[in-house]
């Protein structure tokens, strides 16, 4: 199949070298008609000595005192790209004057298809990572061949361990500059030297990383959620084969609604209770905190955060806030009638630290 240039491209070539010299500029195709031009009149019409130049691969120039039909004064030259005169690039005027500026418009088209070609190469480069990588989290068919042509091109297999790690742009907060945090996401993907990410819409962004790297990358997530934190949360999904991407997946999920309000980052190697609370839908949330936290305040968040991470010690809660250990019995006490959970009994305990673990996701 003959190469042709698309008549958009070409049109944008014509209207560019234009911008430089003034001149009307023509695209002629093989069939001598021509299909983009500076001067909207003249596209359509046949062009007797463009078709001649795609017969005869010469140059031809014509001047004032010719006629030839569709064609006036100017200079026409063929345009060969990759050993094929596939069209004509005319240029009207004196052809002294112009000579020079139809020579530059063969020059500027070489370099145009050559960006175009790379541009749509990136492009469906970029359309089979985000397939592959969609069909893989999601556990969706995907043709062998395709996959195998994937495989080959990214030097890995499906046998390979890697962790997906997923970036979560917060749909509470609106940024006023996304393309650049997206920059940052993308910065810190590319810093891993793994080229398996892309965007899931609506507000996730998906990197495969090997998992023999990821003690070495893992301080570029740490501090991208700390620069830009509350707005973003990370999850790290366990390491399993490539072909098991959907489970690291489904993993990594859970760490992101793990998270706490104020933390960024979680790994789903370090939880355990929060691999079950972070698969617990909405509803079922909303239910079991209006019956155990509603009535905290602030500062019984606080407190009952302290208690709990010193193992329920009254001493160390108490140093750490600042209170007597008098007082901070009273607090207890007082979030027991609150409540009607008492932060003393193990059981009671055990669900008001639920209830806290649970509580960032709806705040």
């Amino acid at each position: 199949m003959a190469f042709s240039i698309r008549q958009d491209v070409a049109q944008q070539i014509v209207e560019a070298v234009k911008d430089v010299c003034s001149y009307d500029i023509n695209f002629i195709n093989s069939k001598g008609i021509i299909f983009a031009s500076t001067n909207s009149k003249r596209i359509g019409d046949f062009h007797e000595i463009g078709l001649k130049v795609i017969k005869t691969g010469e140059t031809i120039e014509v001047s004032s005192d010719e006629g030839f039909m569709g064609t006036k004064p100017g200079v026409n030259i063929p345009f060969t790209y990759k050993g094929e005169t596939c069209a004509v690039i005319g240029i009207s005027g004196s052809p002294e004057e112009v000579r020079k500026y139809a020579y530059l418009a063969q020059k500027f088209t070489n370099l145009m298809l050559r960006e175009h070609e790379l541009d749509l190469h990136e492009h469906t480069q970029k359309t089979q990572l985000t397939h592959v990588i969609r069909s893989i989290i999601f556990h969706d068919y995907i043709n062998a061949d395709y996959l195998r042509d994937f495989l080959k091109r990214y030097a890995t297999s499906l046998d390979t361990d890697y962790r997906t790690i997923t970036v979560r742009l917060d749909s509470r907060y609106n940024p006023s500059n996304l393309s650049m945090i997206e920059h940052y996401i993308y910065h810190a993907f590319e810093m891993t030297g793994s080229p398996l990410y892309t965007f899931i819409y609506p507000n996730e962004y998906i990197l495969f990383l090997e998992a023999t790297k990821f003690s070495k990358c893992l301080y570029m997530f740490e501090n991208l959620g700390e620069k830009h934190a509350p707005m973003l949360k990370i999850g790290i999904g366990n390491a399993v084969p490539l072909s098991h991407q959907h489970i690291s997946y489904q993993s990594a999920k859970i760490a992101v609604n793990s998270l706490f309000s104020n933390e960024s980052l979680a790994i789903f190697d370090s939880l355990d209770l929060e691999i079950l609370l972070g698969n617990i839908p909405e509803d079922p949330i909303k239910l079991f905190l209006e019956k155990t936290a509603a009535k905290l305040t602030e500062r019984d968040v606080k407190i009952l955060k302290t208690y709990f991470s010193t193992s329920m010690s009254l001493k160390d809660t108490a140093d750490l806030l600042f209170l007597h250990k008098n007082t901070l019995q009273y607090q207890l006490e007082r979030i027991w009638k609150s409540t009607g959970y008492n932060p003393r009994d193990f059981r009671d305990a055990t669900v008001l630290y639920i209830a806290l673990k649970l509580l960032p996701r709806n705040e």
